[in-house]
């Protein structure tokens, strides 16, 4: 089985390297793309440096975008499963053997890393109460307890990133509990294993300043476009 881990970066030059080998010697079987999404400092050369396959975007086209752009190259390059992580740094490689257990003792597409299974995560009460919602949101829609649908740390078979990888399969900027929903829709089957996350140290996130506002109206708009859209592969 070929591996490979998606690693979406934006100017990630301070902690890229150290995802990198962390990666390497939690799951050396795995191949390594970093997506660079238009930095503008040293994030591709350290990759490079530090063995990561480099994919560079023209400019900032946005997590989801990047993201596809890894199921892309995962596509073309005959891998089997795609790991999602993070660059920087929140996610723990560790983890990834949890993933790879969950897939196989629930025979999914899909597993979901959650760090509310295992231990504790802070985040602040307004992020806290919209992921409740949409977790509700998600368990209603599918039946099964999501109690992390904003998790970027993931693990996809063949089939399953390689449906997100076509056309507008995937959202250019927040692909969360929408995805989990288009998934679940065209039935495939989706588990939630526990892993461990650390917080951002250094301040920034998708969810600064006015964009938790978007981020709702757009995530709702995205639900009610999953609805209307045809079930079964």
């Amino acid at each position: 089985m070929k591996y490979l881990v998606v690693l979406p970066a934006f100017n990630e030059a301070h902690t890229i390297g150290s995802v990198i080998r962390e990666i390497r010697t939690s799951a050396p079987f795995a191949d390594i793309v970093v997506i660079n999404d238009g930095s503008t400092d040293g994030t591709a050369g350290i990759a490079s440096a530090g063995g990561a396959m480099v994919v560079n975007l023209p400019f900032n086209l946005g997590y989801g975008a990047a993201l596809q752009t890894g199921f892309r190259f995962g596509v073309r390059g005959g891998y089997d499963l795609i790991i999602m992580m993070d660059a920087d740094g929140q996610h723990n490689p560790a983890s990834v053997g949890s993933l790879i257990e969950a897939m196989r003792e629930h025979n999914a597409d899909v597993v979901i890393g959650s760090r509310f299974l295992q231990g504790s995560y802070r985040m602040s009460v307004a992020r806290k109460i919209g992921s409740r919602i949409f977790s509700h949101i998600a368990r209603a829609y599918t039946g099964i307890r999501i109690t992390d649908p904003t998790s970027g740390f993931q693990l996809l078979n063949r089939e399953a990133f390689a449906y997100l990888a076509e056309g507008d399969n995937y959202p250019l900027d927040y692909p969360d509990v929408n995805i989990i929903m288009a998934l679940h829709k065209r039935d495939f089957r989706i588990a939630e294993a526990p892993v461990v996350m650390t917080e951002n140290s250094t301040g920034k996130s998708m969810h600064d300043g006015l964009r938790p506002l978007y981020y709702v109206v757009k995530m709702f708009l995205a639900i009610v476009m999953v609805l209307m859209k045809r079930r079964g592969r």
